[in-house]
């Protein structure tokens, strides 16, 4: 094959761009239970954009993104010990009725904040009410459940 004088043919086309251990990156994600409850979700063109292992994002799950490149998406099935971990009875605390403003509706599943001595809020949910006893339960609302993390490279920008 000859090349005419107007014809340029590329020898060292440049390398597709992927995800690195500090690249920043914009993507598209769906963050799914396994059985396809959404946990939360980019929208349209929506993007979300960070840098790998800066721990911005979610549980690690960004390290799932090295080495895909733009254009591309990943799917990943995580099991809860790879995920937000399994539930530890450990995190489960009970409290007294009368440690809570006596005017608080107490219902299973109610999510309270709490103040820890750093001044950071916690979530805790009511998980049993018993008599004067209140079980408030501090493992991350995902503990114990195995999800479907998918995600589609938008952008690399180093």
């Amino acid at each position: 094959m000859q090349e005419s004088a107007n014809e340029k043919v590329d020898q060292n086309p440049a390398p597709p761009l992927t995800v690195g251990e500090n690249s920043e990156v914009e993507i598209g994600f769906k963050l799914t239970l396994i059985d396809g409850t959404v946990v939360e979700e980019t929208e349209g063109d929506e993007t979300f954009r960070f840098t790998i292992g800066d721990n911005t994002f979610i549980n690690k799950l960004d390290e799932l993104l090295i080495g895909l490149e733009v254009g591309t998406t990943g799917t990943f099935t995580l099991p809860p010990e790879q995920a937000f971990g399994q539930i530890d009875p450990a995190n489960l605390q009970s409290m007294s009725r009368s440690d809570f403003p006596a005017d608080m509706e107490m219902e299973e599943g109610y999510v309270i904040g709490f103040n820890t001595p750093t001044g950071e809020e916690v979530p805790g949910k009511v998980h049993e009410l018993k008599g004067e006893e209140v079980v408030i339960d501090f493992n991350h609302p995902l503990a114990g459940q195995m999800i479907v993390f998918k995600a589609t490279i938008k952008a690399i920008h180093s």
